[in-house]
């Protein structure tokens, strides 16, 4: 079994967790990745570098020459039902799900190649970036079909702020106030509730998931789709802008809110109640979730 070369930061991913899952999804990727460009005809590249935490991501050639991308990923709860979203979305502002291979111990996807690939975080100034954003998010946002496999928003921020309740509760030295703690984990619940038109949700939109393509403009990278409230979609870029996010969050969430559409008092509500669910691992955050506070 030939090695295969691995990106930084799945380098570093892999020394930081030892769980037996992770372990033995590292010690399989120099069988797995031979045996996909196998089944699909693929010439391999080197891994994009640094790579991210939890896939190996290649590009990579077809057998008819075109340019096309191999991801394989760690299964891990986040990322479940990408494949799902993307041929939901079928190239609508995403990259397209060109085949994939699902199993249990890795989830494979072969993706439309993204050329020339530049991330639009390197591409723009962030406030030039809010209008990209949302048009890719308001074309994603689409009607979930019926018997859809997406777990609701409300799954993912009852587990997140169950889990800053015991981070909270372990943690030592300064810490937001109980107070504002405990409304925004309440809030952050609340706010999840199922609505009455729910969308698909990419959850993970950031200006690093953005590349430049050929074919549209801009298309989208990575999502972590569910099914909820249109409003939550707007937080990852805003929270990616901390210089903007922290000088005057109030500015920033009517202008995302204008752009998209939103209700600006839930957009700040809901930016609130996520800024106390990272405070802990993100101390910068504690002052805007005290100026947001309600």
């Amino acid at each position: 079994m030939d090695a295969i070369p691995l990106p930084s930061k799945l380098i570093a991913a892999q020394a930081s967790d030892a769980s037996d899952a992770r372990q033995a999804w590292m010690s399989r990727l120099p069988i797995v990745v031979p045996e996909l460009a196998r089944r699909w005809s693929l010439t391999l590249g080197d891994p994009y570098q640094p790579g991210g935490m939890a896939s190996w991501v290649a590009p990579a050639r077809n057998r008819a020459g075109d340019p096309v991308v191999l991801k394989v990923g760690f299964p891990h709860y986040e990322a479940l039902h990408e494949a799902e979203g993307l041929t939901a979305w079928d190239g609508r502002g995403a990259v397209r799900l060109l085949d994939s291979d699902i199993t249990p111990t890795h989830w494979a996807l072969l993706l439309e190649a993204c050329e020339p690939a530049t991330a639009l975080s390197e591409a723009l100034p962030t406030p030039e970036q809010d209008a990209v954003i949302a048009q890719l998010l308001t074309r994603l946002w689409v009607n979930p079909v019926a018997g859809h496999p997406f777990r609701p928003l409300q799954q993912l921020c009852g587990a997140w702020a169950d889990g800053f309740e015991r981070r909270y509760a372990a943690a030592t030295g300064s810490q937001l106030d109980p107070g504002v703690a405990r409304s925004g984990a309440e809030l952050f619940r609340e706010l999840a509730a199922p609505p009455t038109a729910p969308v698909l949700l990419c959850t993970d939109l950031h200006a690093g998931n953005v590349l430049a393509a050929q074919r549209e403009p801009w298309l989208v990278i990575d999502p972590k789709p569910y099914v909820g409230d249109r409003t939550y979609d707007a937080l990852q870029h805003m929270l990616n802008c901390p210089d903007r996010l922290l000088n005057d969050p109030a500015s920033f969430t009517v202008t995302m809110a204008g752009l998209l559409d939103l209700e600006v008092e839930r957009l700040r509500q809901w930016l609130f109640a996520r800024c106390v669910i990272e405070s802990v691992s993100r101390p910068d955050l504690r002052a805007v979730a005290v100026g947001l506070a309600p």
